[in-house]
Order: structure tokens, then C-alpha cells, then sequence
């Protein structure tokens, strides 16, 4: 992601890209869900799994 940001052509919107890939840089220590999963925690925010439920809810309405 990072190193496509990089590339010839940039553009305003690659900026999101940047900011995305600088994070998942910095907290790459953090970034361990394998062993999370292993460990039974959860993995998702209360907001995704918001999202997923009136999702799913309003497909099967």
C-alpha cells in the first residue's frame, strides 16, 4: 500500500493511503490479531460489528 502511494502519478487522494500505511507502520507491534485470535479476543470494533449487523439485517428484511 505504502510503496504504491509512492509511485509516479500522485494525486491529492493518496494522501489516505499515506496516513493508512504510516499507521499500520507504527503500530505494526500491535498489529498481532493471529495471536489475539489464538488467545479467544475479539478482533473487531463495536463499531464494524455495528455496521455488519443492520447490514445483514436489512439484506435479509
Amino acid at each position: 500500500m505504502g510503496r504504491s502511494a509512492t509511485l509516479p502519478k500522485r494525486t491529492s487522494q493518496n494522501k489516505p493511503v499515506d496516513t493508512c500505511a504510516r499507521y499500520l507502520l507504527n503500530n505494526a507491534k500491535d498489529l498481532k490479531y493471529d495471536d489475539y485470535l489464538k488467545t479467544g479476543f475479539p478482533i473487531a470494533t463495536g463499531v464494524i460489528e455495528g455496521a455488519c449487523r443492520h447490514l445483514i439485517k436489512d439484506r435479509m428484511e
